[in-house]
């Protein structure tokens, strides 16, 4: 693997110390350089024409989400915005719109608990997005005003079931709003987000889709026209009750699994509770997460979808489903919409 070249933006000198001794602790990260704020990094970026910038969200001048704005504008980069609040989510999904890769709660302390996991997360995100192809980094452009529905016949699935990493928010804000209000079926998502991100974001979906998109909750019913999004920091699975109505069942458990909520456990649930009847699919994201998943729902007969390879930001967990020999079809994001209404 070739050195990935990378810039670190920080307004605060500890922050920028604190980035850079944990990116030189991989021996495939050059940090080239450190700028200040958002104006330094876009005369850096010209300059240097790093691999990768991280950026701290809130700077002054030109924060995080104006400068990843002003840098796609100029020429896209992989950029991975570091934010140290939950409470800043909503500045964070602005960034992600503008063309930014992913993001990072950073560090408040050199020395906690915590560094080592923000490190090796930190690292490994740095990497996927030195893979990123360019091409890919624009921000996404608004969905088409069609609208897919379904064709008035005989349902072959009860469920879709979706996961999505890298790229994630982008790829949803782009899919969604193409689905019809009376979407037949239930459609339930799990993204990998840390906690505190992914009620406001199933808000913000909810704002441009005509589906009901709210975040999943214990007990919740799954019924179809909605789409629910797993909440950050617990699994989702699915229970039938005895009246014959599935629900939401939401658990820390588990342990093992290297994100919570995972793909695995959500697309396992759907094969053993509607067997042949699912419809899985896998979009953008790193790793392999969903590939497991996706073998309980063909060995129970059901059916799994990929994002190709041309439009995902990192071609990770939909690769292992298809190199798995799990997928049976894959395409780019703009026709996933009309693929997933075509095989209900």
């Amino acid at each position: 693997m070739s050195m990935i070249r990378t810039v670190i933006v920080d307004d605060s000198a500890f922050a920028r110390k604190a980035v850079r001794e944990m990116l030189s602790a991989s021996p495939h990260i050059d940090v080239v350089g450190l700028a200040r704020n958002g104006h330094d990094a876009l005369e850096m970026v010209e300059t240097l024409k790093p691999d990768v910038v991280t950026c701290d969200l809130l700077m002054p001048e030109l924060d995080g989400a104006s400068f990843v704005r002003m840098q796609m504008a100029r020429r896209p980069v992989p950029i991975l915005i570091l934010t140290a609040s939950p409470q800043d989510a909503e500045r964070v999904l602005e960034a992600l719109d503008a063309g930014a890769v992913d993001f990072v709660q950073k560090p408040t302390a050199l020395a906690n608990d915590q560094l080592l996991v923000i490190r090796e997360e930190l690292i490994e995100k740095v990497k996927a997005a030195g893979r990123a192809p360019v091409r890919t980094l624009s921000p996404k452009l608004e969905p088409p005003t069609i609208i897919f529905r379904p064709a008035r016949t005989a349902l072959k699935v009860d469920i879709v079931v979706l996961g999505v990493s890298t790229g994630g928010p982008q790829a949803l804000r782009y899919l969604l709003p193409q689905l019809a209000a009376d979407f037949p079926v239930p459609l339930v998502m799990v993204l990998h987000m840390p906690p505190g991100y992914t009620a406001i974001f199933a808000q913000k979906l909810a704002e441009i889709s005509l589906l009901r998109v709210k975040e999943a909750f214990e007990g919740c019913p799954v019924q179809p026209g909605e789409a629910l999004l797993a909440p950050a920091g617990r699994h989702l699975s699915f229970q039938r009750t005895p009246d014959g109505r599935v629900t939401v069942k939401l658990s820390i458990e588990p342990f093992k699994k290297p994100h919570r909520p995972s793909v695995d456990v959500l697309f396992q649930s759907a094969a053993e509770v509607y067997g042949a009847r699912v419809l899985g699919v896998v979009l953008t994201g790193m790793g392999d997460d969903g590939r497991q998943g996706a073998a309980w729902i063909k060995a129970q007969g059901g059916t799994m979808l990929t994002e190709s390879e041309d439009s995902c930001i990192i071609y990770g967990m939909p690769r292992s489903v298809v190199e798995a020999g799990l997928s049976d079809a894959s395409m780019p994001l703009a026709s996933m919409a009309q693929e997933i209404s075509k095989r209900l």
